[in-house]
């Protein structure tokens, strides 16, 4: 029996920045969330808070700078840059250190003792934080390794013990057993091939621009099975026909170019490329975002259906609460690349604490004229709102399974509000 509680995605302390010159932009800071096997875990905020960035962080499309991620238990993403800017700053402090000493002049020579001793000390040092974080990188990078070494190995494991009552059974039949063989043969190169990650596919925001405009449909959809060592043209065309006809198109669109499609068609294409390697779970980022609002609904249902016949998990990026309220179980809400509040959704829409989040809920327009002249629109100015200068601000369960980013201060002070001791 499936456990509703496994936790299929880990994500721990995740950051990503980009350079920009000599300072860094802080895309992605210090994220932490898991996704439960089965659920729909959305992830909300303006643009440019940071929302796409985890999701490519997440499937590897950049290199996080520093963190974790894991999917199935296995830890598939590592940051090591901060490993390596550790090492960069130690050196340049080491520099400076000893170029002060040495800057010293007319000196005895029991301190000419002192500051050789000194310059050793810090060299000693030096090497030790070099080696550690060296050390840390070498885990980062082999861990990936080892992850798809074991990943093909229990896939191959897998197969052999399909095949070796397959192989028993056809023994008397000469041409079956070789056929079989030829399968056999056909699915172990497959196997050795296959990677973890690719168990997470990501179907992404511009239903233009993801799709090569000089591939047809078919070698589109076609392309991840491909890259997997499938080879076997007659199969990858059963399985092309057999998913466009999942995502609502036919068989004739195979042979068609992506200009050929509306907006609507485009994005099913996009959820077929992604559905027909077979994921776990399905990075959605902004899926409906460039979409008129009729055909938005066919797409989110679209995806519901996806998610019950297929048993997907879904992550599902938008920056439209009502109907990430609709399609989520859970809800994140990012700002300024931090994870600002997290909790169910029937209980975020309920009981909001963070001023952010209270401030995305005013912004929801509703089709009620009278609750339109009346609705206010709640400003969130982080300044006025927060004194972060003495008590620092981290990521805090107030009530079971609702998290919020705040201080001590403001930990009380919410928790009193969920206990309903103050009014929010």
């Amino acid at each position: 029996m499936e456990n509703k509680n496994e936790v299929l995605l880990k994500v721990d302390h995740l950051c990503q920045y980009f350079r920009m010159g000599r300072k860094d932009l802080k895309a992605v800071d210090d994220v932490c969330f898991e996704v439960k096997k089965g659920e729909a875990f959305g992830l909300v905020g303006e643009s440019g808070c940071g929302k796409t960035t985890t999701g490519r962080s997440i499937i590897k499309l950049y290199n996080i700078t520093s963190g974790n991620v894991y999917f199935k238990g296995q830890r598939i993403g590592a940051g090591t840059r901060s490993y390596k800017d550790a090492i960069s700053k130690a050196r340049k402090d080491a520099a400076k250190r000893i170029a002060e000493l040495k800057q010293e002049k007319d000196v005895s020579a029991a301190r000419k003792a002192e500051i050789d001793a000194e310059i050793e000390t810090i060299r000693k040092e030096l090497a030790a934080t070099v080696a550690e974080n060296r050390a840390l990188i070498h885990d980062a990078r082999s861990d990936n390794r080892e992850v798809d070494r074991q990943y093909q190995a229990s896939q191959l494991k897998k197969l052999e013990e399909e095949y070796s009552e397959k192989f028993d059974a056809a023994q008397r039949d000469e041409i079956k057993l070789k056929a079989l063989k030829k399968e056999y043969k056909s699915r172990c190169r497959v196997a050795k091939k296959s990677r973890l990650i690719t168990q997470i596919q990501m179907i992404f925001q511009d239903p233009i621009a993801s799709l090569d405009p000089r591939m047809t449909v078919r070698d589109i959809i076609a392309e991840g099975l491909v890259i997997n060592g499938i080879r076997d043209k007659d199969y990858i065309n059963e399985k092309v026909y057999e998913i466009l006809e999942t995502v609502g198109l036919v068989r004739e669109h195979a042979d068609r170019y992506p200009h050929e499609f509306s907006g609507g068609q485009r994005q099913r294409i996009g959820i077929a490329r992604a559905v027909i390697m077979q994921p776990e779970m399905i990075i959605a980022d902004e899926p409906i975002s460039a979409l008129d609002v009729s055909i938005q609904a066919q797409v989110i249902n679209l995806l519901n259906d996806l998610r019950e016949s297929l048993g997907l998990t879904i992550m599902f990026i938008a920056h439209d609460l009502s109907v990430v309220k609709y399609f989520s179980d859970r809800i994140g809400v990012m700002y300024f690349g931090k994870l600002v509040e997290l909790a169910d959704s029937d209980e975020l829409f309920k009981y909001p604490l963070h001023p952010y989040t209270k401030s995305l809920l005013s912004a929801i327009p509703l089709p009620d004229p009278v609750y339109e002249k009346q609705r206010t629109r709640i400003i969130y100015n982080p300044i006025a709102e927060h004194d972060y200068s003495t008590d620092t601000p981290s990521l805090r369960e107030i009530s079971p399974g609702h998290f919020v980013y705040c201080n001590n201060a403001e930990e009380e002070r919410y928790k009193k509000i969920v206990n309903g001791e103050t009014d929010g």
